[in-house]
């Protein structure tokens, strides 16, 4: 018999290979468990069949040249059964104990910041170049999955700043940060980054790399491998085929879809800059133009025709078909483009194929698991089309884990009142205080405060809201607010002069809404402007004709149409389009995932440009259906809300 040490060896391991091995490098004694285990058991397997073969031995063959007496045979037996059985007593009490022994306190996250590299370079025009090639080696590091990479806009903010580094991971939330620095002198370029152990405020690596600015792409790849090897992360083969595609071979193509991303960046940053996207979009044009085989180039381009058309009322053929062109465009040059899929699922998701939008987000999310644009995109789609109120809470969760910067306050309220919305007005609540923690954007905050008290309390919504507009007389978030609780109330005179001042704005900014023109119009019939109030009607059938022409099944389309019609006494039309929420849901949305909202509930029962429909029996019947629905799918949302500990009382 031999000995079993419990500190792991490759000996005496038969296992097969699997898919995802474990990370032994995260626990002290750098062992696998799986391997510890099958190695127990062999050696278990080898005490038994050595047993067996020593009874054998001594049956077959008793002409030995020695010979044991048998009051010796009967003690080894004993001892070696003995021995066998404490053994067995040591692997069990192994396998229950020495992992909890030696597992670490706590297990250090794998987060990492990439700040805005310092450009270093005598031409202030090499700024695009280097800020370039600091994206490229964050995009690198977002395909690893191993990795939680925040993004580029949650960084823009530390831009020439001199806020102390473990002050900016804790406003991050990462444990790691990577610096870098420029210089780029004709085609000689020189980079220096340095990895940052933010939890100890310590360098832990740093390394200059020199080269000829033709082999870029190959540096951004061999730094990107260089600081996951740092964090011992691990890279899978098709994550380092990713990391190491070249997306270009023309300098200048690359350098100027640099700088169109920059431009680009600043209208995520200010949604009113319009002249930087539309610069972006002649910048990405301007790279194709030096490369026509750019493929970033091309999905860029769909990002900005989608930025620039989908919250407008102009819903021509041609706004979603120039998406999905330079969508698959990109496609074309590289299959394996994360931003092109994203793009692709929200074309899918404005034009009604929910199972290509999810297919295409979903194609997105696993080639970059870092990519926070497509999870908030799939959890508004989980909200709003598919009804899966866990898989847009999950989404939208994971999104905020990645995204520290503007857009980060925005998608808390965004959670809250879709939380608000599922039923949970305390827990919205919490996330409503989260997100005035981090912006103190005290008129934002009242709004939220409004949104909570309207249903359950019109009036006190009103009196809050008008504290918003006392600070901000354009605020069409109030205005709105107060058109709706004005409505409700029956306040017409009230809901007519909101009205007024909504077009005014609208008016003076430009805006053309897809939605909103039926309210409008809702007010000027009840104070007797029948002729303007049939106009804004006929806009909003018109607009949501339109709308259902892109997506047959948008809920937003079918309402809007629902409330005029039902103004006008319309009923057969309206009962078609609310039937979608009640007895005859779209094929799609007939699945265990879908969950009946508080919000369409509301709606059915206090919307007032539905009252023409409130005495009538099928009406009724709808009403009590999608309520009985609704009780019992908050019933679910509630145990599952429970546990995974989000509930707040």
């Amino acid at each position: 018999m031999r000995s079993i040490e419990f500190i792991y060896k490759s000996a005496g391991v038969n296992r097969p290979l699997r898919a995802n091995e474990d990370h032994p490098q995260d626990n002290l004694n750098k062992i696998y468990y799986r391997d510890q285990i099958n190695k127990v058991t062999n050696a278990v397997k080898e005490i038994i069949t050595a047993l067996k073969k020593q009874s054998q031995h001594l049956e077959e063959d008793p002409k030995q040249n020695f010979r044991v007496k048998p009051a010796i045979q009967k003690n080894l037996v004993s001892k070696i059964i003995a021995g066998s059985l404490i053994l067995l007593a040591l692997i069990v009490l192994g396998i229950l104990f020495i992992p909890e022994l030696i597992k670490p306190t706590k297990k250090i996250e794998k987060s990492i910041a990439v700040l805005p590299f310092r450009n270093d370079s005598p031409d202030s025009t090499n700024k695009f170049f280097i800020d370039g090639t600091m994206e490229a080696i964050l995009d690198n590091l977002c395909k690893i999955a191993d990795l939680v990479v925040v993004s580029r806009t949650s960084v823009e903010q530390f831009r020439n700043t001199t806020t102390p580094i473990p002050e900016i991971a804790k406003q991050l939330d990462v444990n790691y940060i990577l610096e870098g620095s420029g210089q780029k002198y004709g085609n000689n370029i020189r980079l220096t980054v340095q990895l940052i152990d933010a939890v100890n405020d310590k360098h832990i690596w740093s390394s200059p790399y020199e080269g000829v600015a033709d082999n870029i792409f190959k540096l951004q790849s061999q730094i990107s491998q260089s600081i996951a090897t740092e964090l011992r992360a691990i890279i899978v083969p098709e994550e380092k085929q990713l990391i190491e595609k070249i997306p270009t071979n023309n300098l200048s193509a690359f350098s100027t879809f640099s700088q169109a991303r920059s431009e680009h960046m600043e209208y995520w940053l200010d949604y009113t800059s319009i002249g930087s996207l539309n610069e972006a979009m002649a910048l990405y044009r301007q790279a194709l133009q030096y490369d026509s085989a750019y493929a970033q180039a091309y999905s860029g381009l769909a990002l900005g025709y989608l930025d620039k058309h989908s919250d407008q009322a102009d819903l021509s053929k041609n706004y979603p078909d120039s998406i999905l062109f330079f969508a698959n465009k990109a496609l074309g040059f590289n299959n394996r483009l994360d931003e092109a899929f994203y793009v692709k699922g929200r074309y899918y998701d404005i034009t009604g194929n929910y199972d290509m939008a999810l297919k295409e987000y979903n194609e997105a999310i696993k080639l970059n698991p870092n990519n926070w644009m497509a999870y908030a995109s799939r959890a508004n789609f989980y909200f709003m089309k598919d009804y899966n109120f866990p898989g847009g809470i999950e989404d939208l969760l994971k999104a905020i884990q990645l995204e520290y910067g503007p857009f980060r306050p925005g998608m808390m309220r965004y959670l809250g009142g879709a939380l608000k919305n599922c039923g949970f007005p305390e827990t919205a609540r919490y996330y409503f205080e989260e997100a005035f923690k981090l912006d103190n954007d005290s008129i934002r905050y009242l709004n939220t405060l409004a949104f909570l008290e309207e249903y359950k309390n019109d009036s006190r919504s009103v009196e809050i809201s008008n504290k918003v507009l006392k600070k901000d007389p354009s605020n069409l978030s109030a205005l709105w607010r107060n058109l709706y609780c004005y409505e409700r109330l029956g306040i017409y005179e009230y809901a007519y002069h909101t009205a007024l001042n909504i077009l005014r704005i609208w008016e003076e900014k430009g805006m053309s809404p897809q939605y909103g023109w039926d309210y409008i119009g809702f007010a000027f019939w009840k104070t007797g402007h029948l002729k303007e109030a049939r106009f804004y009607f006929d806009k909003q059938i018109d607009l949501g004709e339109k709308i259902l022409t892109l997506d047959p099944y948008d809920d937003q389309g079918m309402l809007a149409l629902s409330r005029v019609y039902a103004v006008l006494g319309e009923k057969e039309k309206s009962f078609k389009m609310w039937n979608f929420f009640t007895n005859t849901p779209h094929e799609y949305h007939k699945h265990e995932s879908k969950f009946a909202s508080e919000v369409h509930l509301n709606y059915l029962k206090y919307d007032p440009l539905l009252e023409n429909l409130r005495s009538d029996s099928l009406f009724q019947n709808g009403v009590t259906n999608f309520e009985n629905e609704y009780n019992m799918d908050h019933k679910k949302l509630t145990v599952w809300m429970e546990e995974n500990g989000m509930l707040k009382k």
